[in-house]
């Protein structure tokens, strides 16, 4: 199952579409034009339903094969969202809107998607039904779960998920998969350390909260350095330190940090909420302040089934030789992670070749990589509910 020659013929008009949602970026679930395109084209291919609205404004495409007597239901999911970011490209077809780009690639993953459906359309070379999902707010507005609540897997009777992501770095025709932990869990924290504010000159008189923040915020990072595994992947990150003072002889009278948890599963996931509250706690009691914190659990854990893993990676493998079965996880997090928490399936890399990395203002999607994911989203349709003999 080489790279498909629809696709080839397709490769113009499908980086057409790409570059018009790169040029109309859309944050979180305000993706209304993006989606209603979506919508309107996947009726223009012939689908045999297309439903609006599912999680805000999530779109499902329903492509039914040459029979369905099998009863099987695959679905194919691509985001749709881009991000708050200023774009630096200077590219004929760059945002349009200040201050959004689509700095991850997610207007490859619906086009790529698209043209999936568009070949399934045509072809319906499958026993089956395949659904094709294209969701919202996966930049931190939990799309994906958005979906799942609004009944996405039994409303269209899915039993097996799959979806991908362009890779930075990974050269263009080739994936990485992995079984079990492919991303991070992604949870976020507070501390706003209160102590005694006061005068530069007279720090006996007061409680100096930028020093006890401080040292929680150096204290954090114990918690990886020497009270995890060292064989296992957690990333404490302190990204926001805020005194409510910005005069160099005020001793600020209230700090407030924020930071992000990532882990690759749930004993450790656990393990840093309690470490982290015990040091912040701990540290400010020592040092005659108090402390407050907020925890917000985030993503869960993107894992992928092994069974359906191992389909996912011999798809790819059919299409170009060029797979890495058992790539390292990384530490970004993904919202198919609710998708995989209900149903089995997979998540897999595509190349994007040498290009700045996400959520980089200089970041764009490569055009020669639509091919090889389009290629093997319908082939995971087309190698797990083959047409019967």
């Amino acid at each position: 199952m080489p790279i498909k020659n629809r696709y080839a013929e397709m490769l113009d008009e499908i980086t057409g579409w790409r570059r018009d949602f790169h040029a109309h970026p859309e944050l979180l679930f305000e993706v209304h034009r993006t989606a209603g395109k979506v919508a309107e084209m996947l009726r223009g291919f012939g689908c045999d339903e297309v439903v609006e609205g599912i999680g805000r404004t999530g779109v499902v495409g329903v492509i039914k094969g040459r029979t369905n007597d099998n009863g099987r239901v695959i679905g194919l999911r691509a985001d749709m969202d881009a991000l708050p970011i200023n774009e630096a490209t200077d590219l004929e077809y760059a945002s349009n809107t200040p201050g959004m780009m689509h700095a991850c690639g997610h207007d490859g993953h619906t086009a790529m998607l698209l043209g999936a459906a568009k070949y399934l359309s045509e072809t319906r070379n499958f026993d089956g039904t395949a659904i094709v999902v294209f969701q919202p707010a996966e930049e931190g507005g939990a799309g994906g779960l958005e979906m799942c609540r609004d009944g996405l897997m039994d409303r269209f009777g899915i039993q097996e998920i799959y979806g991908l992501h362009n890779a930075p770095g990974l050269p263009v025709g080739h994936f990485a998969i992995r079984p079990g932990a492919l991303l991070a869990s992604s949870d976020e924290f507070e501390i706003v350390v209160t102590g005694k504010g006061g005068h530069a000159a007279e720090p006996h008189k007061s409680v100096d909260t930028t020093l006890v923040a401080a040292q929680i915020l150096i204290s954090l990072q114990t918690i990886v350095s020497r009270n995890i595994d060292p064989l296992h992947r957690v990333v404490v990150t302190v990204g926001a330190f805020q005194t409510d003072s910005e005069a160099s002889n005020v001793i600020a009278n209230q700090v407030r940090m924020a930071g992000t948890v990532r882990t690759l599963d749930a004993e450790n996931r656990a393990f840093a909420e309690q470490r982290i509250r015990e040091v912040a706690e701990g540290t400010a009691s020592a040092m005659g302040a108090s402390v407050e914190i907020k925890w917000e659990r985030g993503y869960p854990v993107t894992m992928n089934t092994p069974e359906n893993t191992v389909f996912a990676a011999d798809v790819a493998r059919s299409i170009t030789g060029n797979v890495i079965d058992n790539v390292d996880p990384i530490m970004p997090a993904e919202d198919f992670s609710y998708m995989l928490e209900e149903r089995p399936g997979a998540y897999i890399f595509v190349g994007n070749g040498d290009s700045a990395v996400c959520h980089h203002p200089e970041y764009n999607f490569n055009d020669e990589a639509i091919p090889f994911g389009s290629s093997w989203l319908s082939g995971m349709i087309e190698a797990r509910m083959p047409v019967a003999e």
